[in-house]
């Protein structure tokens, strides 16, 4: 640490005015000596940071209330990441995203990364220059933490990175505005206070499947290979706003899917794919019982049959005799032929 103040002091120590030095050039025969004077003066320009914080920029990161883990201890990592960065307490859910620039103009903070979370499964993140923007909308997917990978590489806390985006930021204006933001966002100010003078490890941003995906790697010194620190996620762009959290709406993402859309794309999927299921084993069931219909019945049963004969058809041209109704008989009941029974036997002598 005395090594890296001296070095500090060395170059304030450096005079801010410009300097003027001599340049032997080749024998020319053909000038004069005053002249060969005049051509040998070379003027050297004052170095240009001269060792002071120049670019202020700080990123204010903190998020909503109803964040997981994974979230906070991604947002721990950015902020280990970013020594230019501060953190303020949770956001209610309630307020309005306008709040943040207020937010923001507090903690004197330039740019802001806030993590929002909706039904404890779905995380956005909004990176935004405040006041005026203008402002991203992102929905993150692949969460992966410096904890949870475990990867081998090392770097230095606070020291500078490099930024290394994929050729197809240039080719759309979209991406060449999300470019210009996350340079000014991740990018550490030079001889800021809490950073250290080396450059040990470098950020990637690249585009595929219409997504930015988001790497850390360490340089090797040795070979200069690349070893993978994390931490790693993945962005799926929805807007861009011209304002801070708000404002006109510059571009949206005509291939994004809300994650509620997706999960109904799911279930449809899944119930259709029961349906067909249960359409095949109704299929099958109706070939099985008509194979049983076709074995029960025999179809040589009746090859041995003879037709009756036929016979002739009678028409009948006179009326029908009309049927005599009977008298029916009186009949008495068992009860009234048991009691006639009884009296004629005590009538008797």
């Amino acid at each position: 640490m005395s090594a890296f103040k001296r070095k500090r002091g060395g170059q304030n120590h450096v005079d801010k005015k410009a300097k003027k030095g001599k340049f032997v050039p080749d024998n020319d025969d053909t000038l004069n000596g005053d002249e060969q004077e005049k051509t040998t003066e070379v003027t050297i320009p004052p170095p240009v940071s001269m060792g002071k914080w120049t670019n202020k920029e700080r990123v204010l990161i903190f998020s909503s209330r109803g964040i997981n883990f994974r979230t906070r201890h991604l947002m721990q990592d950015l902020r280990t990441m970013m020594p230019h960065s501060k953190a303020d307490t949770k956001m209610d859910r309630k307020d309005k995203l306008f709040v943040i620039n207020e937010v923001c103009e507090i903690k004197n903070c330039n740019k802001c990364l806030f993590f929002e979370a909706k039904k404890k499964q779905d995380l956005y993140m909004w990176i935004s220059n405040s006041p005026h923007g203008p402002s991203a909308k992102f929905q993150v997917q692949n969460i992966h933490t410096l904890a949870e990978l475990k990867m081998t590489g090392n770097c230095l806390k606070g020291s500078r990175p490099l930024l290394s985006f994929d050729p197809k930021f240039d080719k759309d204006p979209h991406f060449s505005l999300l470019k210009e933001l996350f340079i000014q966002t991740f990018s550490t100010p030079h001889y800021h206070p809490k950073s250290q003078p080396f450059v040990d490890h470098v950020f990637t941003f690249s585009i595929a499947d219409n997504r930015i995906w988001f790497r850390n790697y360490q340089i090797i010194e040795e070979d200069a290979s690349l070893v993978e620190i994390g931490p790693r996620f993945v962005l799926h762009l929805i807007k861009i706003f011209q304002g801070s959290f708000g404002g006109p709406t510059l571009y949206e993402n005509p291939g994004f899917k809300s994650p509620n859309m997706h999960r109904r794309e799911m279930r449809l999927a899944a119930a259709a794919r029961v349906r067909e299921k249960q359409i095949v084993k109704d299929l099958h069931k109706m070939k099985r019982t008509e194979a049983k219909e076709d074995l029960v019945t025999d179809i040589t049963a009746d090859v041995f049959v003879t037709p009756a004969e036929e016979k002739p058809v009678l028409i009948e041209t006179e009326a029908p005799e009309p049927k005599i109704a009977k008298k029916k008989k009186y009949k008495a009941f068992k009860r009234q032929r048991m009691a006639r029974s009884r009296c004629s036997s005590s009538s008797a002598p």
